[in-house]
């Protein structure tokens, strides 16, 4: 994947997908350096695969195509929380939509669209929990 600035341009960056059959609605972006996990963010696995057709996202992530040529990518833009100021921290990221695409396509091979399940009394335990 490649953070894109607006005073730098694009830069690589080492990003790590995932997915747990357990947390079927759900998957997770590791973003490191150096060894070291920079964010982590979890994600709605359908609006990711929306994102790869269709601009989605109003709240702290984002994402939408993009086409440029034949490079096919998507454009995932990030959020922090709200300072004093009223700013915010931003990230954009630029990942191959091929890849993605292939990504999903394996945690539908995991669990197909449609057949998640969630066990309730374990969410429920999990919410309880954190007080």
């Amino acid at each position: 994947m490649q953070l894109e600035t607006e005073t730098t341009g694009r830069f690589p960056v080492l990003a790590h997908l995932s997915y747990q059959a357990d947390d079927p609605f759900a998957l997770t972006i590791a973003f490191s350096h150096d060894g070291r996990v920079l964010a982590r963010w979890r994600l709605d696995r359908q609006m990711v695969a929306d994102g790869i057709e269709r601009p989605v996202g109003a709240g702290d992530v984002r994402i939408r195509p993009r086409v440029t040529g034949v490079w096919r990518e998507l454009r995932l833009e990030f959020l922090g929380r709200p300072h004093s100021d009223g700013g915010r921290q931003r990230a954009v990221v630029l990942a191959w939509a091929p890849a993605v695409l292939s990504f999903l396509d394996e945690t539908h091979r995991i669990v197909a669209p449609g057949r998640e399940e969630v066990s309730i009394d374990g969410f429920l335990a999990e919410v309880l929990a954190r007080g």
